[in-house]
């Protein structure tokens, strides 16, 4: 496949501009902002419609044109179509006409959205001829970094907090990358890879390949539409590390939008963070134009990134649709990961914890209407964070095995 479709980099900076080459960049050299993947859009509507679109793969390469790389890819195959379930139970516990689960916790090979967005950034890689990638993570990335690394016969080098949760550790371990734990929050850690990357002539998805990266979370708002029988939802709700997750889906549904798959359209996107790491929602419910630094304090590891790097997009956006963002305390993102599990049989990390409870305090405050479509993404699977349940579940009851003694408890 040759993808004609990518014209080359530019400077998001409406006041800028300024274009490059299509190579691993990531920001402005004169004024400093990010660089985004420009397209050819009416070479786009003119080749790519629905009807091919129904006959490809159900991978996150079926929207290829609208995906950074000029040649097939290479990574990814099996990656992407992630389930779109239709919540009735949870959607009866909060009062949702119609709810929805979009479950990127079941997503292959890592059981995160982030075998997305990797995908995408190690292609390119590969097509730029590096053998050498990395990144800066949380957790989550830095599986899938790992995982399809291996399977791309690219050597990778993985740096992470030092705290990071243990499980997230072994499923980063376990695929035989460099693994290096920085003490320090993430922040530190992207900044140590920074000049890394100064000295080392690697693809670091994060970071030099971030222009590329970035844009497989639009497929997360591609699949939703489609799902939804090529409508858009009016409300969905995403959970904010970076910020680029929730920017990248609402781009998305206006791509499908200007390309005429669907019906113009108003739909809202709401950000979620948790209180203990909240720089974009502090901003945006203070009416701040830009956020303030923190340093994190939460059990929901996956999105503890203090100083985000989409963080003036992710605010500017929802300002500009006059949306909102929540942020919810670590009880009540426990109490979500049990209300989910409880109520459709799905068990989410704590970043999915944060989407839920931040939905169900911006239903009960009116935020959120209860008699339109809402979507809300999920992007881990609970098994990569089991720490925080362990004190806040229902112990097995232990009995000899005979018939009486469980009688004594049950009959």
């Amino acid at each position: 496949m040759s993808n004609s479709c990518v014209v080359n980099l530019r400077c998001a900076d409406k006041n800028c501009g300024k274009e490059y080459e299509k190579k691993a960049n990531y920001v402005c050299e004169f004024c400093f902002g990010p660089l985004e993947v420009n397209y050819d859009y009416k070479k786009i509507k003119k080749d790519l419609t629905i009807e091919k679109i129904l006959k490809r793969d159900k991978n996150l390469w079926r929207y290829r044109e609208l995906l950074p790389l000029d040649s097939a890819p290479t990574v990814g195959l099996n990656s992407g179509f992630t389930p779109l379930i239709k919540a009735e139970n949870l959607g009866k516990k909060l009062g949702v006409d119609e709810l929805y689960i979009k479950n990127d916790g079941v997503s292959f090979p890592t059981l995160s959205f982030k075998d997305r967005v990797v995908s995408v950034a190690l292609s390119k890689a590969k097509e730029l001829g590096y053998d050498t990638v990395g990144c800066a993570s949380t957790g989550n990335l830095a599986n899938s970094v790992a995982a399809n690394a291996t399977r791309a016969n690219l050597k990778s080098f993985i740096f992470i907090p030092s705290d990071l949760e243990e499980s997230k550790v072994i499923g980063t371990s376990v695929y035989g990358s460099e693994v290096i734990a920085i003490n320090g929050a993430y922040d530190d850690v992207n900044r140590l890879c920074t000049e890394v990357l100064g000295s080392k002539n690697w693809g670091f998805v994060n970071i030099n390949l971030r222009t590329y990266y970035a844009e497989g979370s639009k497929t997360v708002g591609y699949e939703i539409i489609e799902q939804l029988g090529w409508k858009a939802p009016k409300n969905i709700v995403v959970c904010m590390a970076s910020g680029s997750l929730l920017t990248k889906i609402y781009k998305s549904i206006k791509e499908f939008e200007d390309l005429g798959f669907i019906e113009p359209n108003d739909t809202k996107i709401f950000g979620a963070q948790a209180t203990g790491c909240s720089p974009i929602s502090t901003a945006v419910k203070n009416k701040w134009p830009v956020f303030k630094p923190v340093k994190p304090k939460t059990i929901a590891k996956s999105l503890a990134i203090g100083n985000p790097a989409d963080g003036i997009n992710a605010i500017n956006l929802l300002n500009s649709i006059n949306s909102y963002s929540e942020d919810v305390s670590d009880p009540e993102i426990v109490d979500a990961m049990k209300l989910l599990a409880e109520t459709e049989g799905i068990f989410t990390e704590t970043a999915g914890g944060v989407t839920l409870a931040c939905a169900k305090k911006m239903i009960e405050s009116g935020k959120l209407p209860r008699n339109e479509s809402l979507v809300l993404v999920i992007t881990g699977n609970g098994l990569k964070t089991q720490d925080p349940l362990v004190n806040n579940i229902t112990k097995p009851y232990i009995i000899e095995p005979r018939i009486e003694d469980f009688n004594k408890i049950f009959g």
